[in-house]
């Protein structure tokens, strides 16, 4: 039987994945809502694709939209959408210990059965888009979206008890339990369980919780932590109670991995309320790190100098993250990465 494991977001990429928005909130009720959707979906492909291969799944009936927005060297397939959030809808690409390319397959049901939430389609993309790739499936009983889990390559996983002890996701399940389908699907051994997400992620269109906004393992040695400095926003607790634990869980486990903090911009509220923007949500493909900006220059060029240091070797491009965080997610939440198998 294969061994699954992981690797980490840094390892040499095949291709990057994406799908484009199509209807709902997330593409937007305006023209310019619509305009703001589809430029910054492309933005962020459009960058990618000058490093690496991307395949952008598109909506049938969408083809000649996206042609219009996407470089000439992505690669499209079609496919019914309901969504665009291809971390959480696509598949979580594994490598075997034969040398073979996985596709985990964990259930979708709109991130815990949200009432605003349709996936008709959107359940069946991980097995698509692991077809397309020429990868074995690996299905998994257990619900889960790829925005839920951080991995550092080496067998640590970064959680919440609030995505994947879900009530709506999976009623009952335990730690032990995750864990286990966990180092089954993704070869994980030592599971960082963080309480819970930030404050606008459990609001209306939030994820309930999930850790690509939290944490993330820029190597094995260094995790990067999301901090909140203003003591007025709810999220300064929470990100302070994040980093205590991580810095618990490291003593406990024997980790000499170093956490290095990520500020959140100046801006602490918009129109919805409290917001999360968050530098941790970046997505690191070959040859660069594709970062969120959010109109704060100097916390900007503070986070991606950061990036750059974390990340050597690696250009850092910073994309105007605003209209995805206003829909729900950031640059790491539309994406998604294939590794390269011997």
């Amino acid at each position: 039987m294969t061994t699954w494991r992981m690797p980490i977001e840094g390892h040499e990429q095949d291709r990057l994945w994406l799908a484009w928005p199509t209807s709902g909130y997330t593409l937007g009720d305006t023209e310019a809502e619509v305009e703001e959707a589809r430029t910054t979906w492309s933005a962020v492909a459009n960058a990618a694709s000058e490093y690496q291969p991307v395949t952008v799944v598109v909506n049938p009936g969408d083809e000649e939209i996206a042609a219009k927005y996407l470089a000439g060297q992505i690669d499209r397939i079609s496919a019914p959408l309901d969504d665009a959030w291809m971390r959480d809808i696509g598949p979580s690409f594994v490598i075997g210990d034969d040398g073979r390319l996985g596709a985990v397959n964990f259930v979708f049901n709109g991130w815990g059965g949200q009432d605003w939430a349709s996936w008709e389609h959107d359940q069946h993309i991980g097995r698509i888009v692991a077809e397309a790739a020429g990868a074995e499936l690996v299905n998994s009983e257990m619900t889960n979206e790829g925005g839920g889990i951080q991995v550092d390559g080496t067998g640590r996983v970064v959680l919440t008890e609030t995505v994947q002890l879900d009530p709506g996701r999976n009623p009952g399940w335990t730690k032990e339990q995750v864990e286990a389908e966990l180092a089954r699907t993704i070869g994980t051994t030592s599971a960082l369980w963080l309480p819970r997400g930030l404050t606008r992620d459990h609001d209306t269109f939030g994820t309930r919780g999930h850790s690509d906004i939290l944490a993330a393992f820029a190597t094995p040695d260094v995790l990067l932590m999301h901090r909140q400095d203003a003591e007025t926003h709810p999220d300064h607790e929470i990100a302070r109670t994040n980093r205590e634990i991580a810095e618990r869980y490291r003593a406990e486990t024997g980790a000499s991995f170093e956490i290095i903090d990520l500020s959140a911009p100046g801006t602490l509220r918009d129109a919805g309320g409290f917001v999360d923007f968050s530098y941790i949500n970046h997505v690191v493909i070959n040859g660069a790190v594709l970062a969120c900006s959010f109109g704060d220059q100097a916390a900007d060029d503070r986070a991606l100098a950061t990036l750059r240091e974390v990340y050597p070797g690696r250009t850092v491009i910073g994309i105007d993250a605003r209209p995805l965080f206003e829909r729900g997610g950031g640059i790491h939440c539309i994406t998604q990465q294939q590794p390269k198998v011997a």
